[in-house]
């Protein structure tokens, strides 16, 4: 049923703004701006991220094409229910995230992106493409049955029994699932931009050093995937960005692993992320700033956290 994923829309508070800095940030190009939204591409593609005036910062939804030969109305059988808006079709999963489902476009080119001619006013050193998105969620069960029996997302590794990676081509994963404790509240935790290699990782990440942005977690090498990956945390819309590279590439006939949920299954270089990591309000992002559990200072319980007693 999914083709590929298309673009993740965001929230913001102030459209220009939003739109300059994840443009002058990351190396995407603006490519529509109508005062309600602005759409932004990695490369060439229409676009890849949107930002919305008028709604809470953070996820709005994410959007994904469906394959060539599924229909609007073969989607609309496989969901049951389902809003048909501007040729889409509008729905959420079962933790409440926005899901958009676009017709199949055929490409203007199938050459390989170094063989086609630049678009006006792509920057040198762009990213490749948006490459996959991140749930933490309080609802493994329904969110895996979701997204692999309605949506068709094939199931590529498990770490331990909490977390899940599905993959739609042959990159290890278009979307994964991390589980939360409940009564945790779900949260979208990342969108990530494919890089070259290492080398552009390094010009990225000073780049966004000198804008006062910092990572929440990396480099790392995850064992699960294989990429290379360094987190940005982005405050402004309650979410990461991953920047990443050398992701596992999947051979035809792939049979999910389950991985042990160790250190070395997430990180093959080192550390475990901290606590900060998985959490977007503000004790976790001044702990993060300040690298406070670094310096062996624990991090506050989330709000609303209910406190054992002794």
């Amino acid at each position: 049923m999914i083709g590929r994923l298309d673009h993740v829309a965001l929230g913001v508070a102030d459209l220009d703004g939003a739109a300059d800095r994840w443009a002058q940030q990351f190396g995407l190009t603006l490519r529509e701006h109508d005062g309600a939204s602005a759409r932004l591409s990695c490369d060439d593609e229409p676009y890849s991220l949107e930002l919305l005036a008028g709604q809470p910062p953070g996820l709005h939804h994410v959007a994904w094409e469906l394959q060539r030969g599924c229909s609007l109305d073969d989607a609309r059988a496989r969901l049951g229910a389902a809003e048909e808006r501007d040729g889409a079709l509008w729905t959420a999963d079962p933790d409440g995230n926005g899901i958009e489902l676009l017709p199949y476009r055929e490409p203007d080119s199938r050459l390989v992106p170094q063989a086609r001619p630049a678009q006006p006013g792509s920057p040198a050193g762009h990213p490749r493409k948006l490459g996959h998105v991140n749930f933490l969620t309080a609802a493994l069960d329904e969110q895996l049955r979701f997204y692999s029996e309605v949506l068709g997302m094939r199931i590529t590794d498990w770490l331990g029994d909490g977390g899940v990676w599905f993959h739609i081509s042959t990159d290890h994963h278009v979307m994964a699932l991390i589980s939360l404790p409940r009564p945790r509240a779900p949260h979208f935790h990342h969108l990530a931009f494919e890089l070259v290699d290492i080398g552009q990782m390094r010009t990225a990440l000073d780049h966004l050093g000198r804008h006062g942005r910092w990572l929440g977690w990396g480099p790392v090498r995850h064992g699960v995937g294989g990429n290379i990956a360094s987190y940005v945390r982005i405050c402004e819309e309650e979410c990461f960005v991953e920047l990443y590279c050398d992701m596992e590439q999947l051979q035809a006939y792939h049979q999910p692993r389950r991985w042990p949920d160790d250190r070395f299954s997430s990180n093959t270089w080192g550390q475990l992320p901290p606590r900060s990591y998985f959490r977007f309000d503000q004790a976790a992002i001044e702990s993060e700033r300040e690298s406070l559990e670094m310096l062996g200072v624990p991090l506050a319980p989330p709000p609303g956290a209910q406190r054992v007693s002794a």
